[in-house]
């Protein structure tokens, strides 16, 4: 009994144990008989919890922030630039509270192409990173704005992809240059989008820091595989050694059958080392996720969505994306999430993964892929805006396409998309306040000029056409040659073609009009000495005669004008019997009256009679060169000219100047019709702006024009913006003109274009663009071809080349070959045209005309008895 009684207290002891052990295991068996209780609450469990993370999650990224980056034409980061925006980037994912779930903690990139830019760089980020995001590491050449939500209009086809990293875990993307541009095969895959058709694609990349315990983790199994690898390979060597070494049955009978085993061989014994496995290389094995910059790795998602209104686009938008993509492919790739079976494919358009997508893309939460990981440098492509290296297009948006018809466009050129379709360009007339055209003769300049002045006539517009040699007249008229634009167009030929060439008339000092007397006076006399070189240095006598006689001769015809007598007007030739006349220079001034101010008539009654004969030749000789030839003696003889400029621009009328040269007399005809359009625009100051009617003037040839009026032509481009007239102009070589045009017409060019030509002729205009592209590259293009820069909606586009519109092509149907002499004949009658020799005959009866009104009209005849000289 006394044996017994430890073995009785063991039992006792154990009893709860084995009690505990039983329990154990029915519950056991009761678990395994009611598995899915257990499964239920572990998914019950497994929901509630993901409802939760998504409610706070949703809740995080209630409040975020967009910002849209607007990169200049010059910016041109540098890696360090890239580098710190990555940083600034990374750090603001993080700044969210503490409760926010992982997935909210993100930063995300938007290049969109929407038809409203080539590609726009929006940065979304949580509000409370704010201060990180707004934070602007590239310098002025980049504008940060405030961006406002985006809403979509909903389009008929939808293609999503969501972007995963394929090749070995640790590989790293491909090191792209800045130059190119990394974003431009991107920008390409999006230059041929078409906003009518519902075109939309966009790329969102979301940055995440990644949280240290994840790091640890993802290393850890990283060098586990490793470790794993190098084990089997060692078992893969123990196993050949052990099958194919030289103790192995497979060697015993190779040397059975080739006979080289001896008996002695069979005993004897070699000894079998099994291979030890190698050591993990960490930095081989970890590559990208090393450990000397944990800073410097992010988690990143990459989502794609495109869309269109026409079947098909979308889809192959975004295969072009995806070939786009590829330019960042090295030993790890860009590729498409999913997998394919036949002609199915399960991706994130799939019913399966398409929530999830439709989720993150709205909320802007991250969730990526185990294996994308990057670090900064990878990303340096994607982590800012195009750069100056990218080749961006011309969408609708950047440049409008002209619309026949159109009063607000003003026809620019021909615009190859990247696609190879061709579209016609154009600028905002409101905004083309001055317009430049450099290059060789025969470039197409005059071409281009003419495509955009027929366009701006069509579209109701008034213009001038400056040609020193007609040239344009023939070429455009066919275009012209329409009922409802004859009524509007004016020739003023003085070229005198023909056997009997019809002439029209203009009397620069006539006053039918109502013009300013001093304005006309002063307008008269800055031309004559801008044409002959005088100043109040070289040529004072020569300017107070000129202006005196002028005086003289204004007031009488305000005086004809006032009596009812237009007809009885002066002209310039009456000048030399002014001067030289004493009878009829007395009457003038009697009938001046008060028209002229006390000191001008002071002046000839006391300082002109003590002029010497030889000081009046400087003034008569340019109105006697004048009147030796007949056409411009026709021209300018006639008391009551219909060429009135300022009519012509108040009326919209579409007026062709062609003077018919470029010796002395031309450019003296020349001054006078440039000044009295100086002197007309001003004159629009009595008009309200908003009443002011557009009107171009457009110069071709201006080494020509600007030979005898350098200073009214810089005026020109100075002052003309305000009066709503701008002015056109053409010439082979900005350094063949004078330093004051030429400095005007580059600082106010609205538009500068230029054709090809000569390296030195075109270098500076391509200076004017920072040599991009350069002088050289212009030099070489094909005829026809222009590089321009252009204003729209306050921001210059371009230089951009584009090809000049030929007449034929691309006003083909406008053409009227069989209406030219209709429209000749009713464009010389509205200008006023008259045969030759008729106006000739009247110009020289004109002299006997104003004496007889002076005679008839004149007071009393005033005393100029200390006259000497001409009598």
């Amino acid at each position: 009994m006394e044996s017994a009684a430890p073995a009785l207290t063991c039992i006792l002891a154990a009893g709860p144990a084995v009690a505990l052990l039983t329990r154990l295991l029915a519950a056991l068996a009761w678990l395994g008989a009611h598995w899915y209780v257990l499964t239920s609450a572990a998914a019950l469990t497994a929901v509630a919890g993901e409802a939760a993370v998504r409610q706070l999650a949703a809740r995080a990224s209630s409040r975020r922030i967009a910002l849209e980056l607007v990169a200049g034409r010059h910016f041109e980061p540098s890696l360090e630039e890239i580098f710190r925006h990555g940083l600034q980037l990374t750090r603001a994912s993080a700044a969210l509270p503490w409760w926010a779930p992982q997935r909210a903690r993100t930063v995300q990139i938007r290049l969109r192409a929407d038809g409203s830019a080539p590609l726009r760089y929006r940065i979304e980020g949580p509000a409370s990173g704010e201060r990180l995001l707004s934070i602007n590491p590239f310098g002025p050449d980049v504008t940060v704005e405030s961006a406002l939500p985006i809403s979509d209009t909903p389009r008929k086809h939808t293609v999503r992809a969501e972007f995963v990293l394929r090749g070995r875990p640790v590989a790293p993307l491909r090191e792209v240059p800045l130059e190119p541009d990394p974003l431009q095969p991107l920008v390409d895959a999006v230059s041929d989008l078409d906003a009518e058709l519902g075109d939309l694609a966009e790329i969102r990349l979301d940055i995440q820091q990644a949280p240290r315990w994840a790091v640890r983790l993802r290393r850890r199994q990283l060098l586990a595989g490793a470790q794993q690898a190098a084990r089997a390979e060692t078992q893969r060597s123990a196993r050949w050694m052990g099958h194919g070494g030289p103790d192995s049955v497979l060697a015993h009978l190779r040397g059975q059958l080739t006979g080289q085993m001896t008996a002695g061989a069979g005993s004897s014994r070699r000894l079998f080392v099994p291979p030890t496995p190698r050591r993990v290389d960490e930095a081989k094995a970890l590559g990208k996720l090393t450990d000397d910059a944990d800073d410097q790795l992010v988690r990143v998602q990459l989502l794609v969505m495109c869309q269109a209104d026409k079947e098909g686009l979308a889809q192959t938008r975004l295969a072009q994306v995806h070939a786009a993509l590829d330019v960042f492919g090295g030993r790890a790739r860009w590729t498409i999430r999913g997998w394919r079976l036949g002609p199915w494919r399960v991706g994130a358009d799939h019913w399966l993964n398409r929530s999830s997508f439709e989720r993150r893309w709205s909320l802007g939460h991250c969730r990526p892929p185990r294996t994308n990981w990057a670090r900064m440098e990878e990303l340096t492509g994607l982590l800012k805006p195009p750069t100056m290296h990218c080749r961006l297009p011309l969408l609708v948006s950047d440049l409008p396409s002209f619309a026949f018809g159109d009063p607000q466009l003003l026809l620019q050129g021909i615009y190859q998309r990247p696609d190879g379709r061709e579209r016609l360009v154009a600028t905002y007339a409101e905004e083309t306040f001055f317009e430049v055209g450099v290059g060789k003769a025969g470039g197409g300049k005059t071409e281009r000029a003419l495509a955009q002045a027929i366009g701006w006539a069509h579209a109701g517009g008034g213009l001038m056409f400056v040609d020193p040699h007609r040239d344009s007249w023939p070429r455009a008229a066919t275009f012209l040659a329409h009922d409802n634009l004859m009524n509007r167009i004016m020739l003023v030929d003085l070229n005198g073609l023909g056997p009997t060439p019809a002439v029209s008339s203009w009397n620069p000092i006539g006053m039918q009009h109502g013009k300013q007397p001093h304005e006309v006076v002063e307008a008269v006399t800055d031309a004559y000495a801008s044409a002959l070189g005088w100043d109040d240095a070289t040529a004072p006598r020569a300017i107070t005669i000129l202006t005196a006689a002028l005086a003289v001769l204004v007031a009488v015809n305000a005086a004809a004008c006032r009596a009812g007598c237009p007809e009885n007007q002066a002209t310039l030739f009456h000048m030399r019997a002014l001067i030289t006349d004493r009878g009829f220079r007395s009457d003038a001034l009697a009938v001046a009256g008060a028209g002229i101010d006390e000191q001008t008539r002071s002046w000839w009654q006391s300082v002109f009679p003590t002029l010497p004969p030889d000081a009046y030749a400087v003034v008569l000789n340019p109105m006697v060169r004048l009147s030796a030839n007949p056409i411009t003696r026709a021209f300018l003889g006639q008391p009551v000219g219909v060429y009135d400029i300022r009519a012509a621009m108040d009326s919209k009328a579409v007026l062709w100047v062609c003077p018919g040269g470029s010796g002395p007399t031309d450019r003296l005809l020349t001054s006078l019709l440039a000044r009295d359009l100086l002197r007309a625009v001003r004159s629009r100051r009595d008009v309200p702006e908003d009443e002011r009617v557009p009107f171009r003037p457009y110069f071709d040839e201006l080494i020509t024009l600007t030979g005898s009026t350098p200073e009214t032509i810089a005026a020109m481009f100075e002052d003309f913006r305000k009066y709503h007239v701008h002015v056109h102009g053409m010439t082979q070589l900005l350094a063949r003109l004078p330093a004051p045009v030429r400095l005007s017409l580059m600082q106010n060019a609205s538009t500068l274009a230029t054709t090809a030509g000569s390296t030195s002729a075109i270098e500076p205009v391509t200076a004017e663009w920072g040599h991009n592209p350069s002088a050289a590259r212009v030099a070489t293009m094909e005829r026809y071809s222009h590089y321009v820069s252009m204003n729209v909606r306050g921001r210059r586009v371009g230089p951009v080349k584009i090809r000049g519109p030929h007449l034929d092509s691309v006003f083909a149907e406008q053409a009227r070959p069989k209406k030219v002499a209709d429209l000749e004949k009713a464009a010389l009658a509205a200008a006023g045209a008259r045969p030759l020799p008729e106006l000739c005959e009247h110009a020289a009866a004109q002299l006997k005309n104003v004496s007889a009104f002076l005679t008839e009209h004149a007071p009393t005849r005033i005393n100029l008895s200390k006259e000497k000289g001409y009598q």
